[in-house]
This record gives C-alpha cells, structure tokens and sequence, in this order.
C-alpha cells in the first residue's frame, strides 16, 4: 500500500488568475497522489520514477481567489496527510485576491541551511530559522505569513553530511574510498533531501508556504564552477561525473520542477518524457549529463510575477563560461534572457527583484581582491601570478560576481537602466545569501555616468545563513572588509592587478549582521519596507526576535 514519503510541498501558486497551485510529493509506490482542498478545489496525478523513487506535482484547480483554503493528501481511499494525531495547523493555500484589487506581498528569503549539524550531536549553529519561523507561526495560526519564501541556495550540503547520514552512507558503501563521506550518487542525495525536509515543523511550513529554490554551490560541492582548472581537476576524477549528473538530477525533481508554472511544466520536454516512460531515470540521466557537457542546452533561471512585483531567480552557478579568455558569470544565452526579462516592460511593476545566491555587492575589500585576483588568473601579471592566483581564487572562495568584472559590468549597468526613466520602478533588489551574514548595500554611480544614476533604490539585500556555523575569524574579516583600512588594502590590490575601476561605489547601510536569520519585504503598491529576524535560544525556547525594521521607500 502506498504511502507519502515525503511533502507535500506547497510549490507554485498562480498570482494572475488566483486559481491554481502545485503540490509536490514523493510517495513510497507507484500511485494517485490527489489533493483535495476544503473550498472544493483540487487535483490529482500519477507519480513518476526515477532510481526507484515515485514523485507528483500535482496542478491544484478550482481554487478561489483572494481565499485560504485547508487542503489533504490522499492516496487511493487513504488520507496520508496530514498525518494522523497531528498537532500542527492544517496545511492551507493561499490565494491573492482578484485582479484589479490592491493587496501587498510578502517575500521571505535567506540561504545556507544545515538540515542537521554535521558533527552531530550539540549543534554549534544554533537554533534553525525556518523551524523557529514554523514554530511561531504554528503557534499562532492567525500570524501574518509570507506569500512566499525564497531559499537562495545550498538547500542541501551534499560536502558536509550529518553523522546520521553518514551512517546511512556507510550501511551503502565503503566510506574510505572516494567522495568520503560526501554523497555520491542519486539515492544519497535523497537521503540529503529527506533529511532537510522531514522535520515535523518544516514540513509544515513547507506545505503551507509557496517557495520558489535555486542552487548554489553546496548542492553539488564547495565552489561548484569556480575556474576552468577547477572543473578540468574535478572530471578528472573517477567519482566526478556520477556526483554531477546526481545532483542535478535530484535537482531537477526535488526544486526545479516545482519553480514552474502549470503551464511551463505542461511545455517541459524532459517533464513530458520522464512522465511517459514507466521509469523515468535513464531519460533524466541523460539529460542531467547533456547539460553537464552543455550548460547553454538548459535554463534552470526563471521569472515569477506577484501583481506588479517581479521576481527573476538567476542560476549563477551552472550558466558560468569558465574558459579564461571570455569568463562570465552568466553565458550569452541566459544573460539575454535576464536582459529582456528585465527591460521589456518597464511600466508594469513596482519592484523587481533579483535572486543571485551569490551578493553582487561584498565589502569592499572582498570585491577588490576578487577583481584583482581575476586578473592576475588573466595574466595581468606574468605566469607565474596566473598559477598564484588560481591557487588563491580556489582556496579562498574567490567567485563571487566581482570574479567575472565583465559581467559585474554588464550587471551593473542592466540595474541602472531597470531603475531608469519615468516608467522606473520604485526598487530594484538584488536578494542574495552565500556570505554567512546579512547586510544591505547601496550603490552610489558617479555623476559622469552615461543615462545618469537611476530614479529607482538599487539595494543588495544578503541574508544568510538560515542555519549554519560562522567562525569568528569569518566574522572579523567581514567587519574588516567594510573598514576604511580594507578600503584602503583594495585599492593597492587593484593597482598592483592593474584592473579598472568600478562603474559604481557602494556603502553598508546595514548590519553586518551575523546568525541563523531570516529576511522579509513587504511590498505594497511603491511602498517598500524591510524586517530581518534571527533565531535565538532562550531557556524555555526556541525564538524569532527582530532585529531590523526598515521602510525603503515610502510613496503615497
């Protein structure tokens, strides 16, 4: 008899029609997952498998808009969710009211979350931000909740597994020989995702709350993409590519699907030929090789639309060109994308958002000694620099946007021009984790610039990480790499790189902050407002406590 594995996640809910939503699940057998909603909506799907795994997304029809309705899971004539006994509230759907009516949203967004400690035991992390967020809003059914919440990245550690997960690796395979303790295959990555979504309270949260995922390095290994040395060392390898070819398998079936619109799943090739084939895994690990050989043939990037808010969730991780000669954070076919994506409709939002996992904007001593080190990998310097400056961009993380100063460039200038004009929207944010703390940044562009500074706030928004240890030698760098002296140390390094200097300054405006937190917009018409909340443990529980509350703009 089949049961629910694991889910449901509440996944997409359409904000244009008010009327549909996805569910995904994993069921322990080949079944019909159905979901049936309290107001009469519902829908159903057979699952497909993949390595001897049964999925649905299922399209929720028939919902009201501007409603919340209470939903279940079922399986044949059984209930599987919510589980019997159960204490938490029922899982809901939310819907945005009709079209023409004014309604804000609400978006929730940070990265870097440890589902477990990997040490096991005492957990040096500290409290988890997503289940003390669920904690407080099953405490209170009746708390404001976000419309949806964004998780910028490592949603899973596939490099640093739990102790418990280490015991299910070893009942597999001989942890001495290579990747380790590290996952190796597609099972080992469902235990990753079981894991970090099996916690009563998450699981919660996650069936009630859309979320909208993208990867970062960690969902397939520290520093995934950072060099074209880096990646010829890693093929090299003979646990390499089924690593790969894993993880952007489970990828595509635990995150990327459920990103989609009813719509843009019905239009998906690889969707349509796992789901017509009794065992989907070849046909998908075909796929995940193909793209793996050709980043260009795939676009895990996306937009979502929320009213007048617009939302585009940009992979920089698999998009990357590596060769030294044209490296670029985004390759042509997706930085054309975010282009058009971005200018076609000037006068039809409010705010545009951007999802990077990675910030746009570090502290300035980070960014100068990205920039430099990019040119010395280039040659700025001689041979002798370049292999000195390969060593160094790998053992110190140097990969961020301002690693690729074309395409910080090009993005750059893409953000001046969305803030521009009469039609411009009143924010445009870059929401980015990665970092292991939270700060705001705010560009500032010369006065000489060509089409002029934009009308719009330009912020970078970075929260992280929702549950991760930052060693206080991290810490202190950070705070150093904001100082007037990191200032200064940049600035030789860019002399001694010979780089050209940035098309914009930027100052903190906030934090940093540092801790297992979380970050929410709220947006309402040109109205932008800012909260930042952290985990912290108190001798009765687990809490939220407020740190920042920020209006951004305020207009009307």
């Amino acid at each position: 008899m089949a049961g629910l594995r694991l889910g449901p996640l509440l996944r997409h809910v359409d904000w244009e029609s008010g009327a549909t939503a996805t569910v995904w699940a994993e069921a322990s057998r080949p079944c019909t997952v159905e979901v049936r909603c309290a107001d009469g909506a519902s829908g159903a799907s057979p699952t497909f498998a993949v390595a001897g795994h049964h999925y649905a997304l299922v399209v929720v029809e028939g919902l009201t808009p501007g409603s919340t309705t209470a939903y279940e899971v079922w399986i044949g004539s059984r209930r599987v969710w919510p589980p019997e006994g159960s204490r938490l509230p029922p899982s809901t759907i939310t819907t945005p009211p009709p079209a023409g009516q004014p309604h804000g949203v609400r978006v929730s967004f940070g990265s870097c979350r440890w589902a477990a400690s990997p040490g096991g035991g005492h957990d040096p992390a500290g409290p988890d931000a997503l289940v003390t967020l669920a904690a407080r809003l099953t405490a209170d059914p009746a708390a404001e909740r976000p419309d949806v919440l964004l998780l910028l990245g490592d949603q899973v550690y596939a490099d640093e597994t739990s102790a418990a997960t280490r015991r299910r690796l070893a009942a597999r395979r001989d942890l001495r020989e290579p990747p380790g303790t590290e996952v190796a295959d597609y099972e080992e990555y469902t235990c990753l995702y079981d894991e970090s979504w099996r916690d009563p309270e998450v699981r919660w949260l996650l069936s009630t709350v859309p979320s909208c995922m993208v990867f970062d390095d960690h969902d397939v290994t520290d520093d995934w993409n950072t060099s074209a040395a880096w990646q010829e060392r890693m093929r090299a390898t003979p646990w390499w590519h089924e690593r790969i070819v894993s993880g952007l398998m489970s990828y595509w079936v635990y995150q990327h699907l459920g990103n989609l619109s009813p719509a843009e799943l019905a239009a998906d090739p690889v969707y349509a030929a796992v789901r017509a084939t009794p065992d989907g895994t070849e046909t998908l690990r075909r796929f995940a090789a193909e793209t793996d050989a050709d980043p260009g043939r795939t676009r895990w990037s996306y937009q979502r639309i929320f009213g007048r808010v617009q939302l585009l969730m940009v992979d920089t991780r698999a998009a990357r060109i590596l060769t030294e000669e044209r490296r670029a954070m985004l390759d042509d076919g997706e930085a054309a994308w975010l282009r058009e994506k971005v200018l076609s409709a000037p006068s039809a939002y409010d705010h545009i958002l951007i999802g990077s996992s990675l910030p746009w904007l570090l502290p300035p001593l980070a960014h100068d000694m990205e920039t430099w080190n990019a040119a010395l990998c280039a040659g700025s310097r001689g041979g002798r620099w370049a292999r000195f400056g390969e060593r160094l961009r790998r053992a110190a993380d140097l990969e961020h946007w301002a690693a690729f100063p074309d395409s910080f460039g090009r993005f750059t200038e893409l953000l001046r021009r969305a803030g521009s004009g009469p039609d411009a929207p009143a924010t445009v944010c870059v929401l980015s984790g990665d970092v292991h703390h939270a700060y705001i940044a705010e560009p500032r562009w010369p006065a000489a610039t060509p089409g002029g500074a934009p009308e719009a706030r330009v912020l970078q928004l970075t929260c992280s990480p929702l549950h991760n240890a930052v060693p206080r030698s991290v810490r202190l760098g950070f705070r150093f790499g904001w100082s007037r002296t990191g200032r200064w140390i940049g600035r030789l390094l860019t002399r001694h790189g010979r780089t050209e200097r940035s098309p914009v300054t930027w100052s903190r405006t906030g934090g940093p902050w540092f801790g297992n937190q979380l970050m929410t917009l709220t947006l309402r018409g040109r109205n932008s407002a800012l909260t930042l909340v952290q985990a912290k443990s108190t001798r009765r529980e687990d809490q939220l406590r407020g740190v920042l509350e920020r209006s951004l703009t305020s207009e009307g």
